[in-house]
């Protein structure tokens, strides 16, 4: 494990990256085949069975299944007259039509390897559609743990030699203060020009921020003029609670008082089933309420106007981050957390 490599070992171990491929889960190999000249989208099956239907609607034939973290390529996104009312959008798939709930629209981008990390940490982002993390102990040695999803955020601590001999990235996780381990090449450095804070200087009482439960939209303003407007995914009220915390969002009046780059959300365990309420990495974490309840980015769906998180509002990776910069309390780059009296949300 090493902070920083001399330029003789980074040339030495880079060439050795394409290898690790042997060691990722297989849909990543659908990578290796050119994209369908039609191809519209690639996505990440997020869910554990996803079906395909004969038209675009629920009630029409089942034709084929796919599988978690398969990735699949979309030939057309549209919105279908038969809905659902709250997200009627839907992907034409190569054997069938595919609702887009739980396909997480992915790209990739393969990085160059920073000669050097600061042991305090900096803040990498996955580039790739996933990626297999492993953890590596005395007793057992290389073992698979965590898989990250594209978009997630992550604290980076080193750069070491992974289980392949090329250069991997040591994750130290800000919640249970254990680290792991990732293909350097499938993570970039978030630079600090992206995390500028917007619009400081506007009074903290000229910032504020509603959520409609029954609309499942929120909306950010300032000084009377509304800069965002977009679908979320609040609380689903009955879900079993594993922690005693209701899973509803909570109405009323609050105050952002945290915000985090990243936190590792669910069971909070080293449970490293894919199945397993495990979200490590999730991403512009503004926490308004003492139960835990945030504003954050998610990979885990694309079903934003309907209910479906443990509490937490739900938004799309891009909008929950500007919203991160633009909220109160201002954060310091490279800050693990900020504190303070922030900007008002009013739920109802």
């Amino acid at each position: 494990m090493t902070s920083a490599l001399s330029r003789k070992e980074f040339l030495q171990l880079s060439g050795l990256a394409l290898g690790g491929l042997a060691l990722q889960p297989s849909g990543l190999r659908t990578l290796l085949q050119p994209a369908p000249a039609a191809a519209h989208a690639l996505v990440r099956v997020a869910v554990k069975e996803l079906r395909l239907y004969s038209e675009p609607s629920y009630e029409s034939m089942v034709v084929a299944t796919r599988s978690r973290d398969q990735l699949l390529y979309a030939f057309e996104e549209f919105e279908s007259e038969l809905g659902p009312d709250f997200n009627p959008r839907w992907y034409k798939m190569d054997e069938g039509y595919a609702h887009t709930a739980y396909l997480q629209p992915v790209q990739t981008q393969l990085n160059p390897v920073a000669l050097s990390v600061s042991p305090q940490g900096e803040l990498y982002e996955v580039t790739v559609p996933l990626t297999q993390s492993y953890r590596h102990t005395r007793a057992r040695g290389w073992e698979t743990f965590y898989r990250l999803y594209y978009l997630s955020t992550h604290w980076v601590t080193a750069i070491t030699i992974g289980p392949d001999g090329a250069l991997w990235y040591e994750i130290t996780d800000e919640l249970l203060k254990i680290t792991y381990h990732v293909l350097a090449e499938h993570m970039r450095k978030v630079p600090a020009s992206e995390l500028t804070p917007v619009n400081p200087h506007i009074p903290l009482h000229q910032k504020w921020v509603e959520v409609s439960i029954p609309e499942q939209r929120m909306w950010a303003y300032e000084e009377g003029e509304l800069l965002l407007d977009t679908k979320v995914s609040t609380g689903i009220p009955y879900l079993v609670s594993t922690n005693g915390i209701p899973t509803a969002t909570p109405k009323g009046s609050f105050s952002v008082f945290s915000k985090m780059p990243v936190r590792h959300m669910g069971d909070g365990t080293t449970n490293a089933d894919v199945e397993a309420y495990e979200l490590p990495g999730v991403p512009w974490v503004s926490f308004f309420h003492e139960w835990g309840v945030a504003f954050h980015g998610t990979y885990w769906h694309d079903n934003y106007g309907n209910e479906m998180s443990h509490g937490c509002v739900n938004m799309k990776p891009a909008e929950a981050k500007w919203l991160y910069r633009w909220l109160m309390p201002e954060s310091e780059f490279g800050q693990v957390q900020s504190l303070g009296q922030g900007t008002r949300v009013l739920v109802r």
